[in-house]
């Protein structure tokens, strides 16, 4: 195997010397095969969408099972916004097919209902129309609806119901082993595991503007969504808001960020994951003035779990986050605490309504291929000033990402999108080739090829292919949306679930009904007393 030697061509201090040497490395020890070992799961969120248009006001239907203990399908925000999770899969084919049987199952027990095809939401008459989730009346199933209710009193209803796709991956055993031992590592084996996915992280916030750019597909959204508020967008026709430039707008201003975090003074510290962990229980018992206005129990009723900078961990957003299962009612910084990081979860995909799964084959070839890279690549801690180049960058490619002779910051210096892009890209080339040899394929060459084309030609990118629908058809982003879902609905009614398949959801359905009743029958105390004892751990 040729390696492919590189030099940094932005005149930055960046190197990948290191990445060289570990892709040598791996290829010399004879076990390229344990980079096939890797597990993938997909997590993708769809509103229910009315035949008027709206978001669907009815209750998630009990068909699918209970969104609190079905491990496939759920809610997110809303109890319109479906969540469907496919269980780690021993192949990117594997995780999609399951994708797509969860999806045929849904459209099986829905009525007078599409799927909506895009991230951005449909029509949004008012916040107060979005109906919050439920899961039940145990202390636990309380207690995900509190939390999403002093979302919606913190940041507004509306950006909770914007879509996304987020790919979790992890790294076989075998590999670490092999790993460990390629870079003469004596520590514990999960300390070094935890250890390189900080670095992975830390690489995946460095370069993570390239996702939006390759992958955005939120250029543009309905006016309903700005509630008739002031906004840097501009107006594509008479109902649809945009940016010319923009490849995703869900990364942007306009979506979920911590802003109020950030005026508070905490960011979430990538420098180990014991730095990790100490920041975001720093931001969980913090008070936070803004907060506390809002109440935390008032006439009875929790509006929120808390005053603090964060209720939970999972309110803090970030763009990648180190993951570890939950057992029962464990608090996820405990649990990566006792037991390391087991995966990342990538959460900066847009829903791709030019597929109807809302992510395909091409873009997890690529995905696969810059963990790798950013799990090799050379990965010093983060400085202030370059956590705030990392905002500054990504907040740029959501709103202007295609906009010709677009520039960056890389270590306080201006490098063209385009050559920065281009830079990573060849940087990626040998990892790439290292994947294809490991997989007996040529799929991430070719797919890094092809995001190679779209760094040339902006034009080629989703965002842009979007727009040039719109225009070409003279339709604004809900008539767009709209047709593409149909589309998708279409698709899905006109596939059939291998029996197998389908008795796997409907008797997970089942189970997950009595679980529930199970644990709402086990409370032992009242929800005052559990939130006590939660945040106690």
């Amino acid at each position: 195997m040729r390696f492919h030697y590189l030099t940094a061509l932005t005149g930055s201090s960046v190197s990948y010397h290191k990445l060289e040497q570990r892709l040598s490395a791996i290829y010399q020890s004879g076990q390229i095969g344990t980079l096939a070992q890797s597990r993938v799961g997909i997590e993708k969120e769809s509103l229910r969408v009315a035949e008027t248009g709206g978001i669907s006001q009815t209750p998630h239907p009990g068909s699918l099972g209970s969104p609190l203990t079905n491990p496939y399908i759920t809610t997110d925000f809303s109890e319109a916004l479906l969540e469907m999770i496919t269980p780690p899969c021993d192949s990117i084919e594997q995780a999609l097919q399951f994708l797509n049987d969860i999806q045929v199952f849904i459209y099986s027990h829905l009525h007078e209902e599409i799927l909506w095809a895009t991230s951005m939401p449909c029509v949004v008459e008012s916040g107060a129309t979005i109906p919050i989730a439920q899961y039940g009346k145990s202390n636990v199933g309380m207690m995900k609806t509190v939390y999403r209710r002093g979302l919606g009193y913190r940041y507004g209803r509306t950006m909770q119901v914007i879509a996304g796709v987020h790919f979790n991956y992890s790294f076989s055993q075998d590999f670490w082993t092999t790993y460990q031992a390629i870079e003469k590592d004596n520590q514990q084996i999960q300390s070094f595991i935890s250890a390189s996915y900080m670095g992975l992280i830390r690489n995946m916030l460095r370069y993570g503007w390239l996702i939006p750019y390759l992958f955005g597909a939120s250029p543009a959204g309905c006016k309903s969504f700005l509630h008739g508020k002031p906004s840097i967008l501009s107006a594509f026709n008479d109902n649809t808001a945009y940016e010319p430039y923009a490849t995703s707008l869900r990364m942007g201003d306009i979506g979920y960020t911590n802003s109020k975090e950030s005026m508070a003074g905490i960011k979430a510290n990538y420098d180990s994951l014991a730095a990790y962990i100490e920041s975001l229980r720093c931001a969980i018992n913090t008070p936070y003035h803004e907060y506390e206005k809002i109440g935390v129990k008032v006439d009875g009723e929790y509006r929120q779990l808390n005053a603090n900078i964060l209720q939970i961990e999972n309110e803090y957003y970030s763009t990648v986050r180190p993951k570890q299962a939950l057992r029962d009612n464990e608090k996820p910084t405990n649990a990566l605490e006792q037991r390391g990081i087991e995966y990342v979860e990538i959460r900066s995909i847009d829903v791709n309504a030019f597929d109807p799964l809302g992510i395909n084959e091409e873009q997890l070839r690529f995905l696969e291929t810059f963990v790798l890279f950013c799990l090799l690549q050379d990965s010093p801690v983060l400085s202030a000033e370059e956590i705030n180049e990392i905002d500054m960058n990504l907040l740029q490619v959501a709103h202007m990402g295609r906009q010709p002779g677009m520039k960056l910051s890389c270590n306080d210096e201006t490098v063209e999108l385009k050559q920065w892009a281009s830079e990573l890209l060849d940087a990626m080339h040998s990892v790439a080739q290292l994947l294809d040899e490991a997989h007996g394929t040529d799929h991430y060459s070719e797919s890094l090829s092809r995001q190679a084309g779209c760094v040339m030609e902006p034009d080629l990118t989703t965002s842009a292919r979007m727009l040039s629908l719109m225009r070409e058809n003279k339709e604004g982003f809900f008539d767009f949306a709209k047709r593409m879902s149909m589309k998708h609905y279409k698709y899905f009614n006109s596939l059939k679930l291998p029996g197998e398949r389908k008795r796997l959801f409907e008797q997970t359905a089942i189970e997950s009904i009595a679980q529930q009743h199970a644990i709402e029958a086990g409370d032992k105390v009242d929800f005052d007393e559990y939130l006590k004892r939660y945040f106690a751990q």
